[in-house]
């Protein structure tokens, strides 16, 4: 488009024949450089402007409403660090709590296991004591059944010793005297 209107600038500004108007020479010393052909500039401006005025309303609309999620979306991002921050400093509280906390258990598995210890030890004592007792009365037992074994065991040996010492000493007459003297003792012969 600017091409035809430089073209029209060119046919109105002829002057005299053979001689270059002012506006020519203009245009060939400081437009006309080969590769920046200001008309091209001019053109990309006007196109550009145009451009701008015809999409100014919708893009400006699409814009703003760009601009305002971005906004919500900057917002939204801002609530999520402050509640992710909240959640980092809560943590943090926690873990710090939890080294007293170690200790306070440690402290308390001690004294259980102080308390366990002594506990069984006494336990122990008492699960001693009652062995030993009825070791005791084991071996008293066992003491006074061995004695009466013994007993047994003696009077048993000496009964023996004096049968046999009886049987060394009767002979036929006195074993003869002996049974008439039992029949008579138990009435007589009938």
């Amino acid at each position: 488009m600017l091409a035809f209107i430089s073209n029209f600038a060119f046919l109105l500004s002829g002057g005299p024949a053979g001689k270059e108007s002012a506006f020519t020479h203009f245009y060939n010393e400081y437009l006309n450089i080969p590769g920046f052909e200001a008309w091209k500039f001019i053109n990309l401006a006007i196109f550009v402007a145009l451009m701008v005025y015809v999409l100014k309303k919708p893009l400006g609309a699409a814009f703003k409403a760009k601009r305002e999620d971005i906004r919500a979306e900057l917002i939204k991002a801002e609530a999520e660090k402050q509640d992710a921050l909240a959640k980092l400093t809560s943590i943090e509280a926690r873990l710090s709590q939890l080294e007293t906390e170690k200790t306070e258990i440690l402290a308390k598995a001690k004294d259980e296991a102080a308390f366990e210890k002594k506990r069984l030890a006494d336990q122990t004592k008492i699960e001693v004591e009652r062995l030993r007792q009825q070791t005791e009365g084991e071996l008293a037992r066992l003491s006074k059944q061995s004695s009466a074994e013994l007993r047994r065991l003696s009077a048993n040996t000496t009964i023996d010793l004096a049968e046999k010492k009886l049987r060394a000493q009767i002979d036929g007459t006195v074993d003869a005297q002996l049974v008439k003297g039992s029949i008579s003792e138990i009435g007589g012969l009938n």
